[in-house]
C-alpha cells in the first residue's frame, strides 16, 4: 500500500505525517507522532480510552482513520495543560482522586473538556450522559463526576 500524506493541526501545531490507508488515528498519534496519552483499551470504540477531540467533537481515535485527519483540528490530552500549568479538569481529577490506573483518564478528561466547552454548567445527569462512552474499571464514576462538577464551577469563577 502506498502512504497517504496528511496535513492537520494537532494541539495548535501544524503537523504533517504519512500514514497507511488502513492506519487508525490512534496508531498515528501514538506510533508516528509520539503522542502516547490516548490509550487503546478495546480497539472497537466501546471504552473511550482513545478519545480525542476532532473539530470540536469527541471521537474514539481507534475508529477514525489517520487519513481522515486531513485539514482537521485535533486536540489530544497532551495539549490540555498550558505548559506546566494543569487544566482545571486535570487538577480536580487529582484532588478528587478520580483516577487510579490511568488507562481511562485521558479519555475522560477529553470528553469532560468537550462537554464544558459547550455547556459550562452541566447537571450531574448531563455529565453522566456525556461521559457514558468512557469506561472505568477502577474508580467507579462518582469521583469523576464530582471532579467535573468542581472543575466546571472553578472555570465559571465560582470557587477559584
Amino acid at each position: 500500500m502506498s502512504s497517504i500524506a496528511v496535513s492537520t493541526t494537532i494541539n495548535d501545531d501544524d503537523v504533517e505525517f504519512l500514514c497507511q490507508p488502513d492506519e487508525t488515528l490512534l496508531d498515528v498519534l501514538r506510533n508516528r507522532l509520539g503522542l502516547m496519552g490516548a490509550k487503546e483499551g478495546c480497539g472497537t470504540g466501546d471504552c473511550g480510552a482513545c478519545s480525542a477531540i476532532v473539530d470540536g467533537r469527541v471521537v474514539c481515535s481507534c475508529l477514525v482513520l489517520g487519513a481522515e485527519a486531513q485539514g482537521r483540528t485535533i486536540e489530544t490530552i497532551e495539549g490540555m495543560a498550558n505548559g506546566s500549568e494543569l487544566h482545571p479538569l486535570q487538577r480536580k481529577f487529582i484532588e478528587h482522586a478520580a483516577l487510579q490506573c490511568g488507562i481511562c483518564t485521558p479519555g475522560f478528561l477529553m470528553a469532560a473538556k468537550a462537554l464544558l466547552e459547550v455547556n459550562p454548567d452541566p447537571t450531574e445527569t448531563e455529565i453522566r450522559f456525556w461521559l457514558a462512552g468512557n469506561l472505568c474499571r477502577c474508580t467507579g464514576y462518582d469521583k469523576i463526576v464530582r471532579a467535573v462538577q468542581d472543575a466546571a464551577a472553578e472555570m465559571r469563577g465560582e470557587n477559584a
